[in-house]
């Protein structure tokens, strides 16, 4: 009889196991927890851009009180510029049902995209993404996607290189052939550099091992380089600087992580600005007021001059009255 007692306890307190734990899975309320939502990042490779553009995501959700830890828990995930990585990620993403993706940069966001239908992703650091298939329409996403565009102003970019370099005649832009935002970026610099009465050079990479031999071969025909908001570019720009340094070559880049790390000048997007104008998005997606699907693509809301002192007196430019306040040195300090 003693046996049978103690058999029945156990199974009574299985029981009471099985009730307590039914209904009770990730983002519900348990014995008086708030509740968690699980945000997936998904960034395609690592550079000052996409890095900053992660970390004014995370403040803004944080400035929210959306804390990592406790009302949110945050995966973030490096693909390291690898297609294949791209979509481990993405398929552990969907497999752990994430309440929320951020995805940084065109591949990431296509990868996550090609994915899911269900769960809502905002994505930055996305030149156009009507042009990236991303959304039916720029204005009416109609999807599970939404977010913010890096579009530079490549016209006033183009005016600035001829600005700091006006003995040029020739321009060379340097771009990767298989990132859809800079092949659409290197066509709109082209019509801006021939509206200008300028020759117009091209030189293209698949991957940073091309780097280079791309630069060598085309600061032999041009006077100026641009360089769009590219991610193999904005990885290597070490290597670029390399070459430039050598043939005292002008090199206006797209973004202000480029200038740093040995471009000249940019009129470009404060990356970090536009991580926390996403995050806000967020917000209002995590809070239930609104879904991608309705939230237009959002662009940033100012641009900002960024000239490298260091590589302007060592390639032998001269900086204007007008920019000067905008000068900083190899320690980043402005010349005020």
């Amino acid at each position: 009889m003693g046996k049978i007692v103690k058999i029945s306890t156990l199974v009574l307190a299985a029981a009471l196991l099985v009730v307590v734990g039914a209904g009770c899975s990730s983002g519900e309320e348990v014995e008086g927890e708030a509740e968690k939502y699980n945000i997936g990042i998904i960034q395609y490779n690592e550079h000052i851009a996409l890095d900053t553009a992660r970390e004014g995501f995370v403040a803004a959700l944080q400035d929210n009180g959306y804390i990592d830890g406790e009302k949110i828990v945050l995966d973030y995930q490096n693909a390291q510029g690898d297609q294949s990585n791209l979509s481990t990620i993405s398929d552990r993403f969907v497999s752990n049902k994430v309440d929320l993706v951020l995805a940084i940069a065109t591949p990431a966001a296509q990868a996550i995209a090609g994915k899911t239908t269900e769960i809502p992703i905002l994505a930055t650091a996305i030149t156009d993404f009507e042009a990236a298939r991303l959304v039916e329409s720029n204005e009416a996403p109609g999807c599970n996607v939404s977010g913010t565009t890096d579009m530079n102003p490549i016209k006033e970019q183009i005016d600035l290189l001829v600005k700091l370099a006006p003995e040029a005649k020739t321009v060379g832009v340097l771009y990767s052939s298989n990132e859809d935002n800079s092949i659409l970026q290197a066509s709109i610099a082209k019509e801006a550099i021939e509206a200008l009465g300028l020759t117009y050079e091209e030189a293209t990479v698949s991957t940073s091992n091309d780097v280079q031999q791309a630069t060598q071969s085309i600061v032999s025909k041009c006077d100026a380089i641009y360089i769009p908001t590219d991610n193999i570019f904005a990885s290597a720009m070490p290597v670029v600087h390399g070459v430039i340094a050598e043939s005292k070559t002008p090199v206006i880049c797209g973004e202000s992580g480029m200038v740093n790390s040995g471009g000249l000048a940019t009129l470009g997007i404060n990356y970090y600005d536009l991580g926390y104008q996403t995050g806000l998005m967020a917000v209002k997606i995590l809070k239930g007021e609104a879904e991608p699907a309705t939230m237009p693509i959002e662009s940033a809301s100012g641009f900002d001059f960024a000239i490298n002192g260091t590589v302007a007196e060592e390639i032998g430019i001269e900086i204007p009255a007008d920019l000067q306040q905008y000068v900083t040195t190899a320690e980043g300090s402005a010349n005020k």
